[in-house]
């Protein structure tokens, strides 16, 4: 028998402290894909979806692919821009035997806190209470009871830098076939604790969380849970059901599924403040790069954690910049300043030409700093369009809009008109910056730049540069989240 399968994606990390709320131009800037255009971009790529089409292929599915859809992390999602979403995703669901769905775990709507929640409840209502849903996800997802209600299975990545989703895509559709031919019934139960934040934020390379992986992994190799997930949550979403999580999914009866959970997040609670990063000043950070750029054969890669465009932050902080320039490192370079005015007016000055320009420090002055007015050389502008080859790209186009490169002294800024992070070395090379050649290389990511640049450094300082991400965990502003909760409590272990 040949089974219609729903598949498709709604991917988006929300900040809710961001003030930029997301609208549909967000998706248009990042992914926005309708029908017919999903198997020209997604087929043989290592995403997501290319492993959908892959698997569909191998077990003789038919699918329905109405939408792929992700936006850069950023503000609250606009009412109007998340039902337009979830219409155009569930619009392919009716008639559908099951579903692999690639969703977020951490997107917030206006009005809906739990916009997943909702997603796979009225998905549920179209299928009916029997047929297979699997869902992959972020392991920074929030997930509620709600998505673990109404999902069969909730398969989260197991790497951070997060480039497992091909595979942890083919696990899911694996676990469909089976659904679908009634060797399994798969149910999805779930655990938490009044943690705010947790298993080190994620950090797979050692610590809780590859514990946990570890002993995930053992647990399904020997059968004795179909899944094991385990999530960090998401600290910039002020929301009731913020903190790390375990799902895992067993067939049929949970009663063993839920004492797995249960011990497993024992364990995240007992390990809660376990930090395996500390993160170096602007000062000390650029006083390493100075003392270490002479004859350097591997560039310094320098990470601004706090203005992490991957985690909703503005991208346009310029602290960590303006040292950079007054210290007059050497054969350095800066990825990237979100700022659209400045492309246009390194545009106006020309390739080859000397001007002044206004660069940065627009969304927030106050936080990892204002803006700069520089006298800069215009190196390249380019459309900002290129195909990934690291990791984490999976071969598939990205652009960041118009974008250039400028030269302060010696060392050249990016500049780019949609805002992301760093995460491949393609962004530097089709702006024509040869990451290999550097002796310095500031990036703004908190962690995903390592797949791609930690092989080629020298070695990696993460920096506090005073941006968003700073800010949110010094004011510890939350108004949401369920109390009590650690740290905002004290809670007896």
């Amino acid at each position: 028998m040949g089974y219609r399968i729903l598949t498709g994606q709604i991917a988006h990390e929300t900040n809710t402290f961001s003030k930029v709320a997301t609208t549909l131009d967000h998706f248009r800037a990042g992914t926005l894909l309708l029908g017919n255009e999903i198997p020209t971009a997604r087929r043989g790529t290592r995403t997501a979806l290319g492993a959908t089409f892959e698997a569909a292929d191998k077990f003789g599915w038919t699918l329905a692919h109405p939408l792929a859809a992700a936006a850069n992390p950023s503000g609250i999602v606009t009412r109007e821009t998340f039902e337009q979403l979830a219409a155009w995703l569930l619009d392919g669901a009716e008639g559908c035997d099951g579903a692999l769905i690639d969703l977020h775990g951490a997107m917030v709507a206006e009005g809906c806190e739990d916009a997943e929640g909702e997603i796979l409840a009225r998905l549920r209502a179209i299928l009916g209470p029997d047929a297979p849903i699997v869902v992959t996800l972020d392991l920074h997802g929030n997930i509620t009871q709600r998505m673990a209600d109404h999902a069969s299975a909730l398969i989260a990545v197991r790497t951070y830098p997060h480039i497992d989703y091909y595979e942890r895509t083919w696990q899911g559709a694996i676990l469909l076939d089976r659904a679908l031919r009634g060797e399994i019934h798969p149910r999805t139960v779930i655990a938490r604790r009044p943690m705010l934040r947790g298993l080190d934020g994620g950090r797979t390379q050692t610590g809780p969380m590859r514990d946990l992986i570890d002993r995930g992994e053992a647990l399904e190799a020997a059968g004795r849970a179909i899944v094991v997930s385990v999530c960090a949550g998401f600290t910039a979403a002020d929301i009731h059901d913020i903190g790390p999580s375990v799902t895992v999914t067993a067939d049929g009866d949970t009663a063993a599924a839920q004492r797995i959970a249960e011990e497993f997040m024992d364990f995240a609670w007992q390990t809660r403040d376990f930090v395996s990063v500390h993160h170096a000043t602007i000062a000390d950070a650029v006083a390493k790069a100075r003392a270490g750029q002479s004859g350097a054969d591997k560039p310094l890669v320098l990470a601004d954690v706090t203005d992490n465009p991957g985690s909703g932050h503005y991208g346009d902080t310029t602290n960590l910049l303006r040292a950079m320039i007054e210290a007059d490192l050497e054969n350095a370079a800066f990825y990237a300043i979100f700022d659209p005015q400045a492309v246009i007016a390194a545009a106006r000055i020309g390739v080859g030409n000397k001007g002044r320009i206004r660069l940065g420090g627009r969304h927030d002055p106050g936080a990892g700093g204002g803006p700069l007015d520089l006298d800069a050389h215009v190196v390249s502008l380019t459309d900002g369009s290129f195909r990934c080859f690291g990791p984490m790209g999976g071969g598939v186009w990205r652009s960041y809009g118009p974008s250039a490169v400028l030269r302060v002294g010696d060392v050249s800024i990016a500049v780019i008109s949609r805002n992301g992070q760093a995460n491949d070395l393609a962004q530097l090379i089709s702006l024509g910056i040869d990451p290999l050649r550097c002796a310095t290389i500031a990036v703004k990511s908190n962690h995903h730049f390592r797949a791609a640049f930690e092989p080629i450094a020298r070695e990696v300082v993460t920096v506090n540069g005073g941006g968003l991400g700073a800010a949110i965990l010094s004011r510890m502003d939350y108004r949401h989240v369920r109390r009590p909760i650690w740290p905002l409590d004290d809670i007896p272990s």
